[in-house]
């Protein structure tokens, strides 16, 4: 049996670290080496998930081409359980502009041809095995919400919806539990996780706001804020990775979260540990360069959320 199963969201980000993310005088700038890394936010979820000790599998479209054996590769060295179909025009990819702070700015290429839909006769069979289904929102796996039985819990991130976009509302209405950026909610998420909550079946709603903390919300309750941890001063202690952390890279902080917030729900820990597990996840995310290559381990999630507690 799965503790879970990951559907969608693989590719390749190509990470350009800038200065600052503004374009500047003149028609070129010299930058520090540019690198592929296997990406996208079903790896993030799916690799976290892994290394926090939980049985993983990934499906998704990959093409035959160069992204998509560096793919197969990647999984192969981590051990991954991955599944994959191939989609003719290619794997999906990104090039994202790394600030000095470690922040980020992601151009995106999906690529695949808009009527791509992922059968039921592929994904059916991982469904059937799995606790719990996290479904990433590209359109090919917007099928997959209808399929999967009742019983089984179901996860999604929004990523940057603006709470009126039509494409993430199929996700936002299946889910039990759904995350989202608080990036394009205008400074009010709470209009778009209420609509969440009126229109869907979640039980849990959390906006993420980077090094601001986020917003939470359970259904039948308000919206309640929690903040950004301090890793060297509240985790220091606990390990030289925490007592030499700096912000470097961003990029999978948010899938990091995910996969946190999933291992700690699925150990029956309550909201409130679950959040510290995202927030430790996603801080420990940002600690090195490339998107999801600090992923934090079971035991030092175990001890970090003891000396957060």
């Amino acid at each position: 049996m799965l503790d879970i199963l990951v559907v969608g969201g693989v590719g390749v980000d190509t990470i350009v670290r800038v200065p600052e993310i503004a374009i500047g005088e003149g028609d070129s700038l010299g930058v520090e080496p540019i690198r592929d890394y296997v990406a996208h936010t079903g790896n993030g979820v799916a690799l976290g998930c892994l290394r926090l000790g939980l049985a993983t599998r990934f499906i998704d479209y990959i093409g035959e081409d160069e992204q998509g054996a560096l793919v197969r590769r990647h999984y192969e060295e981590h051990g991954l359980d991955f599944r994959f179909l191939v989609s003719p025009n290619g794997t999906s990819r990104s090039v994202n502009l790394v600030d000095a702070g470690g922040r980020r700015y992601s151009f995106y290429d999906y690529r695949h041809d808009p009527g791509l839909r992922m059968p039921e006769s592929f994904f059916g069979p991982h469904v059937a095995e799995a606790k719990h289904v996290h479904v990433s929102i590209p359109n090919h796996t917007r099928d997959v919400l209808a399929a999967i039985p009742e019983g089984v819990t179901v996860s999604t991130d929004l990523h940057g919806w603006d709470g009126e976009a039509e494409h993430q509302k199929d996700f936002a209405r299946r889910a039990d539990l759904v995350t989202l950026s608080a990036a394009r909610l205008g400074g009010d998420p709470e209009r778009a996780m209420r609509w969440i909550v009126d229109h869907g079946r979640a039980s849990v709603v959390i906006a993420t706001d980077g090094e601001h903390g986020g917003y939470v919300l359970e259904r039948g309750g308000s919206v309640e804020r929690y903040r950004a941890i301090d890793p060297v001063a509240e985790l220091g202690a606990v390990s030289p990775e925490w007592a030499s952390w700096a912000p470097v890279d961003s990029n999978g902080a948010g899938d990091a979260f995910v996969s946190g917030l999933l291992w700690a729900r699925g150990q029956g820990r309550d909201l409130a540990a679950a959040l510290d597990a995202g927030r430790i996840a996603g801080a420990y995310a940002c600690r090195t360069k490339g998107t999801s290559t600090a992923l934090i381990s079971a035991e030092l999630m175990a001890a970090s959320l003891a000396a957060l507690r």
